[in-house]
């Protein structure tokens, strides 16, 4: 582990230099061999699904796992994107002259060496690989053990590039020994690792945060909710709330828990069970709910869970004060939504929801480094500090002072 650490610190400092002109060269190149090697990630991707199915995955983690000629693509695309981004090295945050005469400027730099250590979805290597290369940072990248071979394929795909311009692989590199033992050794490389990024389930995240001596950027659960208020516009409503839970069930951003008013309760939830229904969503309610439509009984551990499934609990409230309590008292600080034609309404759940992104009139779904246009992201961040929601290039940057004298003493 050490041994391997040494490595990627030393080319640390290289990629820290490598000029803006380089960086988007390689970025377009490892896009072309993604599309162009395709069928070497599909067959690699093949015994992952199988590995998969003898492992009795869910049918929402075979859906992260999957990877076709759509979705290579669709990574291959978003490392143009990156590529095409400002340069978000060097940046000048900041500058002035004080009283000494000195000038100070405040300016953006790589953070170093950042591990990702996330579950399931493959083309998190393709796109972390790109956003830590675009940022002048090494990436050392903790895939899940289902996603193995897919894994590996794409990481060898972007390490060719590299040596093909003569650069150190360890640029880009997978994490060695993928065992439990190896994560909690990597956790505490505080000598050689800047930061760790741990992306997947509550188990993961609580044992990097407990246990780690590098500084942890968490993407946690995203317990999300939509709240339809009874100013509420119901076409927008109803669409808004099939797209939020079915369109993609098993990923962080899809609404787990849906907030319905009460004064219009009893006329929009049989629109939105026969809309549900057409979907096969398991849906659970409350006492309110119950009495409206047949549903099963949602209990309170049922509040408390991120499904990542086509499972929905459902909750009447009585005013916007109640939604908002809900939310603060179940939400994971990633995506809250409200519908509502009300602006007064829609300001005041903006301003007290306390969530990295909360939305008006729009799915939960968008919270996404590509969706918000960063070409991708490396994770969506659910702390407060240093970063907060899709975290994109210049959340993979802090900065230093540089200060220009002419011969000033103290």
């Amino acid at each position: 582990m050490e041994d391997f650490l040494k490595k990627t610190k030393k080319s640390s400092r290289i990629a820290a230099t490598l000029e803006s002109k380089l960086k988007k060269t390689l970025l377009n190149e490892m896009a072309d061999a993604l599309s162009e090697k395709k069928d070497l990630i599909k067959k690699a991707n093949r015994i992952d699904l199988k590995n998969g199915e003898e492992n009795n995955l869910s049918k929402a983690l075979m859906d992260r796992l999957l990877l076709n000629d759509e979705r290579i693509e669709a990574m291959a695309k978003s490392l143009k994107e990156i590529a095409a981004l400002k340069e978000p090295v060097g940046r000048v945050l900041e500058g002035w002259v004080v009283d000494s005469g000195l000038r100070i400027e405040k300016v953006s730099i790589p953070i170093g060496v950042i591990a990702i250590i996330y579950e399931s979805r493959p083309n998190v290597t393709a796109d972390a690989a790109a956003l830590c290369l675009k940022s002048g940072n090494v990436a050392i990248l903790k895939g899940g053990k289902e996603a193995e071979h897919s894994n590996k394929a794409i990481a060898s795909i972007l390490q060719e590039i590299l040596l093909k311009h003569n650069l150190p692989k360890e640029i880009i590199s997978l994490l060695p020994d993928s065992s439990r033992e190896a994560v909690g050794k990597l956790i505490k490389m505080d000598k050689y690792v800047d930061l760790i990024i741990p992306r997947g389930g509550e188990g993961l995240i609580k044992y990097v945060s407990q246990n780690a001596t590098v500084p942890v950027v968490k993407h946690d659960k995203g317990l999300c909710h939509t709240y339809i208020d009874k100013d509420a516009d119901f076409e927008k409503a109803i669409a808004i709330a099939i797209n939020a839970k079915v369109q993609r069930p098993g990923v962080c951003n899809a609404m787990e828990t849906l907030l319905v008013h009460e004064e219009i309760a009893s006329d929009i939830l049989p629109m939105l069970l026969y809309e549900f229904e057409q979907y096969d969503t398991y849906l659970k309610g409350c006492e309110k709910t119950r009495k409206i439509i047949n549903v099963d009984e949602a209990l309170e551990e049922d509040f408390e869970t991120e499904y990542l499934d086509n499972i929905l609990s459902i909750k009447v409230v009585d005013s916007l004060k109640e939604a908002i309590d809900h939310i603060s008292k179940y939400g994971s600080g990633h995506s809250e939504a409200i519908i509502t034609e009300n602006y007064t309404t829609a300001e005041r759940f903006l301003n007290e929801v306390d969530a990295a992104a909360v939305y008006v009139n729009a799915s939960t779904r968008f919270t996404d480094g590509g969706e918000f246009g960063f070409g991708a992201e490396v994770g969506i961040s659910t702390n407060k500090l240093h970063a907060r929601g899709p975290m994109g290039i210049n959340d993979l940057t802090t900065y230093k002072y540089k200060i220009y004298g002419k011969g000033q003493i103290r």
